[in-house]
């Protein structure tokens, strides 16, 4: 049952920490991540929100009357649909809720067209019928145009009601519709001719011990029914995981999906307690996967040396220095002495082939992966380097070494001896749809913005090179491996 929280106020937390959010991303119940004049917004129980110049670092500020609880955000058009919960949820003891909906040609609060409609209700609960009117969310079916929402908690039935497109006011001789049980906080989108209802299962508002998970169901009709992976329907209680507690944080619930470019998404949320935040609640972003037609969240990198592997052939980026051969003692296989103790060999160290190695800018290439030294790239997060939707900027740099990967204005890779913070040397890497990966320079030298087209990308089996990104095509993917 919902609890009205106010959005968290506290102080910044060190840019250090590049496993959540930067700034106050403090935030309970949020809605979908949306862009509006170059910057993110979500809005939270309580009337206020986060905003974000990037994605990456994010600080009240937005806005949103009418308080309540659990909104959800779409722009449809040139406009902005807000819808959210008045009351329900329990408070006081009550479950007699109202679904609010209202309008915004902007969501800048500085900007001279921000200015809300006045709220119309578009479905409602009396307290004593199987439904509580809080927690909804919006999809404008990408097929047919249809505006539809959900709505509703534990108390009683998940249920589905269609708007008006233009007036966001529900259409008339609509009966609501149930759809689940045993969740809350449910979101409905669309992707491949399925339509997969997400809802929070669990308990929340328990800080750390807050049960929240988000589950999901999938239907050939917009109005169901939802049948997870083993077919028990929704409304029976059924649901297929999506992402549970983990990484020092638990309680992950109200899903919202952001598509960024063809084959790269994110979903949001929040954790009900960020063991590293104080154990508040914040606002979470992970990529959002698809496996055999199933939403699954994916996993935040993490600071570790890595093999950079191409998806194309399975060649390994590497340096482009000369082959040094390891020391072997040699036996014919069909001479092994059994009797012969057998010893480990030590892979070959960074001491023994640096020495080789030219001393200025070095191209790469990729080859057969040998666990060489020149093939071992560490990625760390440079959070002070700002970011995108969902994480920091990192640099790749060979391990042990600060000779880093950088672009170069001819749309080629290179390694500079050190790595000095420049652009061209931060790269955005991101987690795609299929699990593989798309890396890309912040910036191309010599071009005037960010760059959000060219990706690091395999011309040729032992070809790296920058260019457009196609997620169609294995030669813009790479796998990260752990060895």
């Amino acid at each position: 049952m919902k609890k009205i929280f106010a959005l968290f106020l506290a102080t910044s937390l060190s840019l250090a920490n590049a496993t959540a959010q930067v700034g106050q991303p403090y935030i309970h119940d949020p809605s979908t991540i949306v862009e509006c004049n170059g910057k993110y917004y979500t809005f939270g129980t309580g009337g206020g929100g986060l905003i974000s110049p990037d994605g990456w670092t994010w600080n009240s500020g937005a806005e949103r009357p009418g308080g309540g609880a659990a909104p959800d955000v779409m722009k449809i058009g040139d406009r902005y649909l807000v819808i959210y919960g008045a009351t329900g949820g329990g408070l006081f003891g009550g479950h007699n809720g109202r679904i609010l909906t209202m309008w915004n040609k902007t969501l800048d609060p500085k900007s001279p067209d921000f200015k809300y409609s006045e709220a119309i209700e578009v479905a409602s609960s009396d307290g004593m019928e199987d439904c509580d009117a809080i927690d909804p969310s919006l999809l404008l079916d990408p097929t047919t145009g249809r505006l539809w929402a959900t709505y509703g908690t534990y108390f009683g039935n998940i249920r589905l009601i269609e708007l008006d497109p233009i007036t966001g006011k529900r259409i008339k001789g609509n009966i609501e519709q149930d759809v689940a049980i045993d969740c809350e906080a449910t979101d409905l989108i669309y992707r491949d001719g399925y339509y997969y209802l997400l809802g929070t299962h669990g308990t929340c508002c328990d800080g750390v011990n807050s049960t929240y998970n988000i589950v999901v169901g999938r239907s050939r009709n917009v109005t169901g029914p939802f049948i997870d992976n083993v077919g028990r329907d929704m409304l029976h209680g059924g649901g297929r995981m999506v992402v549970a507690a983990g990484d020092r944080k638990t309680g992950p619930g109200h899903f919202g999906r952001t598509i960024i470019d063809e084959g790269v998404e994110i979903m949001s949320c929040h954790y009900e307690a960020d063991f590293d935040w104080s154990g508040r609640s914040v606002l979470g972003i992970r990529p959002l996967l698809w496996r055999n037609g199933w939403p699954i969240a994916g996993e935040r990198l993490k600071d570790d040396t890595y093999e950079i592997e191409s998806e194309r052939r399975g060649y390994a980026l590497e340096l482009g220095t000369d082959f040094v051969r390891m020391q072997q003692e040699r036996e014919r296989f069909w001479q092994i002495d059994t009797t012969k103790a057998v010893e480990p060999i030590a892979c070959q160290t960074l001491d023994e082939v640096i020495g080789t190695w030219p001393e200025g800018e070095i191209a790469v290439r990729c080859n057969d992966y040998m666990f060489r030294p020149n093939q071992l790239w560490t990625i760390t997060a440079m959070p002070e380097a700002g970011g995108y939707l969902g994480s920091p900027y990192y640099r790749i740099c060979i391990s042990g070494t600060q000779r880093a990967l950088a672009a170069t204005a001819t749309l080629e890779l290179t390694t500079v001896p050190k790595f000095t913070g420049a652009s061209e040397q931060l790269w955005r890497i991101e987690q795609l749809t299929d699990g593989t990966y798309r890396i890309m320079p912040k910036t191309i030298p010599g071009r005037e913005g960010l760059n959000t087209r060219y990706v690091l990308y395999s011309a040729g089996d032992s070809t790296p090179t920058l260019a457009e990104y196609d997620f169609q095509s294995d030669n813009s993917k790479w796998n990260l491996r752990k060895h």
